[in-house]
């Protein structure tokens, strides 16, 4: 709960802010460890109006990159028995992120109060996912915070490595596309009217496709800002619907139907859910909790459908590995192997060699990616400069040759 403050410094200085804490008393306590002398406190749910810089945070988005270098800092300092409260505080002023450097203070701030890791980091998604405080939440239970920071660590280290790679090996095609598009206008716009004014000129017959590329070029020449307009409208209704319930499950569908392309987005969500499985069954967390959480963390609507209906389903009493067999988004070869974890009592080693298969099949696809783009994209190239230039050209070349 947030508390607004004021109060006196041991040096006799007003000071003023905010305090996370699980009461009223828990608050005030914080503050007098702090050797102030508090004048006024209240909960921000009475304070309707003013500013105030507590409210305010500076400093943008925490990025995935700090969150993992977080997790590698507090699985070494916590397995070397560093005291939390002072391995928080440590992390907060040394970090170089503003945005996580307020986070952690908050925590710090939370924790001294008397509230939980789990719970103080449940108050910052955006830097703490709900799979993170669930695991941190069995830890505290089970006295293996040190083990579970450990795995923390590996395991963001392991997604953040698989998603730079994935994306890298995107950037590439997307900034050669997106050049040849801009290329491809310009010619369009600003080379070929100054050409076909000689074709049009000479009086001899157009062959059809020089007509459909000369066609093209007056449409973007006279229309070219309206379909800029009607694009840009375009992008802004497809964004709204998105971000619906039905959009989200409709855009998640059709990018694992594109050939190839999908079957990489299966390979990562199928590696990232066994991934989270794996671990948290490791931490013993319960095969439902487990569901639930992978769900909200998966990041595609398909398969977080398919995990709640599994979590709602094992709650019934059915075993997971029906559920999976009945999804064709899940390979035969995943139920198969679920079965055999759920026989055995070894679902959580089973789905660790599952991650590990999986992941490797993301690295080897990405892998085989990069290395077909460039001579693909060479290729695509070449025949669309090849096709512009001859639709004009040879027309040109040919009306030379008859004067």
């Amino acid at each position: 709960m947030l508390f607004f403050y004021k109060a006196i410094s041991k040096d006799g200085k007003n000071s003023e802010g905010s305090i996370e804490g699980m009461n009223i008393d828990a608050a005030i306590s914080t503050l007098q460890k702090r050797d102030l002398v508090i004048v006024d406190i209240k909960p921000a749910e009475e304070k309707k109006s003013g500013f105030s810089l507590a409210n305010l945070s500076f400093g943008g988005r925490v990025k995935m990159k700090d969150v993992v270098i977080l997790s590698q800092q507090l699985s070494t300092l916590i397995g070397a028995n560093v005291p939390i409260l002072t391995t928080f505080r440590l992390l907060a002023s040394e970090t170089e992120s503003k945005a996580l450097q307020t986070k952690l203070t908050q925590v710090v701030d939370d924790i001294q109060g008397g509230v939980s890791i789990s719970v103080a980091m449940a108050k910052h998604p955006q830097v703490f996912s709900t799979f993170y405080v669930s695991l941190v939440k069995a830890a505290e239970e089970s006295g293996k915070l040190p083990e579970t920071f450990k795995f923390l660590a590996e395991y963001l280290e392991r997604s953040f490595q698989l998603v730079q790679k994935a994306k890298n090996a995107l950037v590439y095609p997307i900034f050669v596309i997106v050049v040849f598009a801009a290329v491809m206008i310009l010619m369009m716009v600003m080379v070929i009217p100054q050409l076909t004014s000689i074709l049009l000129e000479s009086g001899q017959d157009i062959p059809l496709f020089t007509k459909a590329i000369i066609g093209t070029s007056d449409f973007l020449v006279n229309y070219g800002i309206l379909l800029l307009f009607l694009l840009v409208i375009l992008v802004i209704v497809v964004w709204r619907y998105s971000r619906t319930a039905t959009g989200k499950l409709a855009i998640d569908r059709f990018k694992m139907s594109i050939p190839y392309i999908g079957t990489l987005y299966k390979k990562i969500y199928l590696s990232r859910v066994s991934d989270n499985m794996n671990m948290m069954l490791e931490s013993g967390v319960s095969v439902v909790r487990s569901l639930e959480v992978s769900s909200e963390v998966v990041g595609n609507e398909v398969y977080r459908r398919i995990l709640l209906e599994a979590a709602d389903s094992v709650k019934s009493g059915s075993a997971l590995s029906d559920i999976f067999a009945y999804h064709p988004e899940f390979p035969s070869i995943i139920a198969q192997m679920t079965r055999i974890g759920e026989e055995t009592g070894k679902l959580d080693y089973v789905l660790k060699t599952l991650s590990r298969f999986y992941t490797q099949e993301v690295e080897s696809t990405i892998d085989l990616l990069v290395g077909l783009i460039e001579p693909i994209m060479i290729v695509v190239l070449g025949l669309g400069v090849a096709i512009l230039l001859s639709g004009i050209l040879l027309p040109i070349y040919s009306l030379t040759g008859a004067l």
